[in-house]
């Protein structure tokens, strides 16, 4: 019920000034929107609820993309409702079909840009039952232009606010949290070079800085919005984080090799060490990067990796190659991230040619199809269920429940489980609706003067809106805040009637209420099953690199599988299977560039003809494993058999191979394919152990 979590909450110095700041909007856009003498006045108050943010670029991107979804969905209202208003239930389908189209395009966009689609669906609904519930007194046009000036009043208001007073940028948040990222990388390859122990504590911090990029990623879009440090960065932060996952699955990969090593001999960690020592100090020393010097290596670098060649038995020397490769493409990864860092702390916005941008195709991130359209069709569902129910019980305060309905129905569907979240909001419903009872009727007939409104609404304004910054009270504080606001309805000529209050705090609870039903048979679902179904999404996507050649494409599909891992690892599963398979699915995306190889050494002129077709035949086996994973998560045991004779049997037509360049790629990448994607180590007397144990 959250009454601990309320008596114990102390609001900060920042939780103070950020709730002021607000109310201060909301009283300056309820006063703008009394001398415009607006329709609704409370449009423009919520708004500047809805949209507060505790930074000025957010809540400038936020209003901004607000105002656009606004508009767009204004300009449909005003195109569906003359037309389709004398056919109710073609007009619902119509609606509903809309709302669902809008939040489908929005989820896909996983960017605070998706807020203009979400707005466009719902402020459809909005206006469109606005329109028909004072058919008598106002035109769709009047109310669609009506919500557009409220709606622009609000965001006006928050922005000037956001700007003027005690402003807060988002970049110097940022700026932390990408070098705190960067000094976790450190702090990883640091663990990785010296921990004989493989604990498991580096594998799940390279878990959470692949969340981290994600999440950072989005926040970045913001940036172009503001005035303070960063500003304008939006492209140049993404493409930083693009090259940080480059550098998390190099890491991945490189733990990978040492835990191959240690099985055999732990001699050649005398040299480890030194190696290391030489990397590191390169690595700082690079402060001053030039675009040319991307490629640089330590001057010690073939020296060390010949001393480790010569403490390493025959066993361990494939094993060696791939760390030799993993610790240069490491190198050349992390050079490219400083130079890019050090463009941005100069204030550059350009992002070299000698970097192979991510950022040249869009999307490089994660979506969920699936997700998207079971939201989608819950949304639709309910939003025209609560129409059918306004049309034939005729109730009076029926367009508020539609209205409620469409917006509850979007504004939570990012969540695996929008349920707990949605009981939260009708609690917050019931709650704001005693509390209008008692301000119409107790309060509000004293209040005669604007002074003397902005006087008796500050205390539980400020209350509620300190607590918008701690996530678990805003999911109570915000349906609170906007349904006490809302139901009161004031306006220049205010009158309360006992009767429509009464029908106006019932809808409030009733439409979400239709919200929460669609989605429970439709959308909700737990975070094993979310889970689950994005290690599915995984395995299509280890199937796809199989015929992706390497290159620019490649890594926007390997910045994609990574940005997947990120979310995934954002789910709090109970079940350790579940766990086990998360964790290994970052070890299997370190090594999906071995799947994109196979095809270009089969078509290679140099490999011999009986290897390339052996090559090929992997590659049908290796589609048919990842797709059966697609669907059982755990590989059929047949097939995995299979795919590990094959390699086996690769690796014995390798040696006969002339080049020695090809037969080493081929040698590294069955290696690497064997212990990453397939979890099997291979010892000295060749026989295949099950690799159970989660490590780095």
């Amino acid at each position: 019920m959250l009454f601990k979590q309320i008596l114990a909450f102390r609001p900060s110095r920042m939780d103070l000034i950020f709730a002021v700041k607000t109310f201060i909007a909301m009283m300056l856009a309820l006063y703008t929107a009394f001398v415009l003498d607006l329709t609704y006045p409370m449009w423009a108050a919520g708004t500047v609820i809805i949209i507060a943010q505790p930074y000025a670029g957010m809540v400038s991107s936020k209003a901004l993309y607000r105002l656009t979804g606004t508009v767009l969905g204004g300009i449909l209202a005003i195109f569906f409702t003359p037309r389709l208003i004398d056919m109710p239930i073609l007009f619902t389908c119509i609606l509903a079909i809309w709302v669902g189209f809008c939040l489908y395009i929005s989820l896909l966009d996983r960017t605070p840009r998706s807020y203009v689609f979400m707005l466009a669906g719902y402020t459809t609904v909005m206006i469109a039952c606005s329109s028909i519930y004072n058919i008598d007194s106002h035109s769709v046009f009047d109310m669609a232009l009506s919500r557009v000036l409220e709606i622009s009043i609000a965001v006006i208001c928050s922005a000037v606010v956001s700007a003027t007073i005690f402003p807060a940028h988002l970049g110097a948040q940022l700026q932390q949290r990408v070098q705190k990222t960067l000094d976790d990388t450190r702090d990883v390859f640091t663990s990785i070079m010296t921990d004989q122990k493989h604990s498991q504590s580096y594998t799940q911090l390279l878990g959470s800085i692949a969340r981290d990029t994600t999440d950072i990623h989005g926040l970045a879009v913001h940036l172009a919005y503001e005035s303070g440090e960063l500003h304008g960065m939006t492209k140049p932060i993404q493409e930083l984080l693009h090259q940080e996952t480059m550098v998390v699955a190099n890491l991945v990969s490189m733990s990978e090799r040492i835990y191959q090593l240690d099985q055999i001999d732990l001699e050649y960690r005398r040299s480890l060490v030194v190696l290391y020592e030489h990397v590191l100090q390169f690595l700082r020393g690079q402060t001053d990067i030039e675009d040319d010097q991307l490629n640089q290596l330590p001057p010690e670098f073939e020296q060390d990796f010949e001393q480790l060649f010569s403490l390493s038995t025959p066993a361990q020397i494939v094993m060696m190659d791939a760390l030799k490769m993993d610790t240069r493409h490491f190198i050349q990864n992390v050079m490219a991230v400083k130079l890019l860092w050090q463009l941005i702390q100069r204030g550059e916005k350009r992002i070299p040619t000698t970097i192979a941008a991510i950022t040249t195709q869009y999307p490089s991130l994660h979506r969920d199809h699936g997700i998207a359209v079971r939201s989608s069709v819950a949304a639709a569902l309910a939003t025209a269920t609560s129409f059918l129910i306004w049309i034939y019980t005729g109730w009076h305060a029926g367009y508020m429940m539609a209205q409620l309905t469409a917006v509850s129905a979007c504004i939570l569907s990012m969540l695996d489980d929008p349920i707990p979240a949605l009981k939260t909001f009708i609690r917050g419903s019931i709650y704001a609706a005693i509390l209008t009872i008692f301000y119409a009727f107790t309060i509000m007939p004293q209040v005669h003067e604007f002074w003397q409104l902005a006087l008796v609404l500050a205390p539980l304004v400020i209350y509620l809106a300190s607590m918008f910054p701690t996530p678990m009270l805003m999911m109570l504080a915000l349906p609170m805040l906007i349904n006490f606001i809302m139901s009161l309805n004031l306006q220049n000529r205010y009158a309360m009637d006992a009767v429509i209050l009464m029908d106006t705090a019932m809808a409030g609870v009733i439409g979400p209420i239709i919200s929460i039903l669609a989605i429970y048979f439709i959308r909700s679902m737990s975070p094993e099953t979310s889970a689950r179904r994005i290690l599915s999404l995984h395995y299509r996507a280890l199937r796809e690199a199989l015929y992706i050649p390497y290159g620019v494409n490649f890594r926007i599909h390997l910045r994609s599988m990574l940005d997947r891992i990120g979310i995934l690892n954002s789910k709090l599963v109970q079940s350790a299977e579940l766990k086990h398979a998360m964790n290994l699915a970052l070890i299997e995306t370190s090594a999906v560039v071995n799947l994109s190889r196979i095809a270009e050494l089969s078509q290679n002129n140099k490999t011999l003809p009986e290897l390339k077709q052996a090559l090929r035949h992997l590659q049908q086996l290796l589609e048919a494993s990842f797709r059966d994973q697609e669907k059982n998560i755990v590989l059929d045991s047949v097939l995995k058999a299979k795919v590990l004779a094959q390699i086996d049997y690769i690796e014995t037509l390798v040696l006969n191979e002339p080049d020695i360049e090809v037969r080493h790629r081929i040698q590294m990448g069955m290696n690497n394919i064997r212990s990453s994607i397939f979890h099997v180590q291979k010892n000295d007397s060749d026989k295949q152990v099950l690799n159970g144990a989660v490590h780095g």
